[in-house]
């Protein structure tokens, strides 16, 4: 098995709907572009990547959304060194079809109180449902591993929670401590690097808004 050096998770670029919540009444999540700001956030994170990239392979896997297609685009990456595949499991939550925004903005209102990992969105997604299908995402990326020339870099273009779900699965975090973290901002990424120890660790944590606290207080 050759596991790859870096394991580099990227959240896409501003959107519309990130700009400006009352387009979800009008576009279908999966269909909302970058905006202008988002792209610019694209090509810095493109640069950055270029150069810790260099000249090695990567092997990169996008989610199946317009603003993340855009974003894996305005990368700019080298053709020639990166293979690229779509992946639908990469996702971002299911929040319901043709949204009303004054009920997201309610359900995001229960989610807070109920938590994020179990609430689910009427007629969409729990995080639980996107930890599950992220976990069956790394079943394939661990096969993809025995493959002998298996590219060093390792690039998924995907969304916030997706990226803390990933995580959370790989480093089999706590539902407390998960609840705890907070989405990177548009356009930032974070690096798993593999230690000479061979453990994959993060380049940085993800920003936490609150102490976690654990489920058996009692224990």
């Amino acid at each position: 098995m050759v596991r790859p050096r870096r394991i580099v998770l990227v959240r896409h670029g501003e959107s519309e709907g990130n700009a400006d919540d009352t387009v979800y009444e009008r576009e279908p999540d999966h269909a909302l572009r970058l905006t202008p700001t988002g792209r610019e956030q694209a090509l810095a994170a493109g640069e950055r990547l270029r150069a810790l990239f260099g000249e090695e392979g990567v092997s990169a896997y996008v989610s199946p959304y317009r603003r993340t297609l855009e974003t894996f685009r305005a990368l700019k990456l080298d053709p020639s060194r990166v293979r690229v595949r779509e992946e639908p499991r990469l996702r971002e939550q299911d929040w319901g079809n043709w949204q009303d925004r004054d009920d997201v903005r309610l359900q995001k209102a229960y989610r807070d109180a109920y938590g994020h990992f179990f609430y689910r969105f009427a007629q969409g997604e729990s995080g639980a449902d996107v930890y599950d299908r992220v976990g069956a995402f790394l079943e394939s990326l661990y096969r993809s591993f025995e493959a002998p020339d298996h590219p060093p870099n390792v690039l998924l273009v995907t969304h916030g929670l997706t990226m803390r779900l990933f995580c959370m699965r790989w480093f089999h975090w706590s539902v407390a401590e998960f609840e705890c973290l907070s989405n990177p901002g548009n356009g930032e990424y974070r690096v798993l690097v593999l230690g000479e120890d061979g453990r994959y660790r993060l380049d940085r944590p993800f920003e936490r808004w609150t102490v976690p606290e654990p489920y058996d207080l009692d224990g």
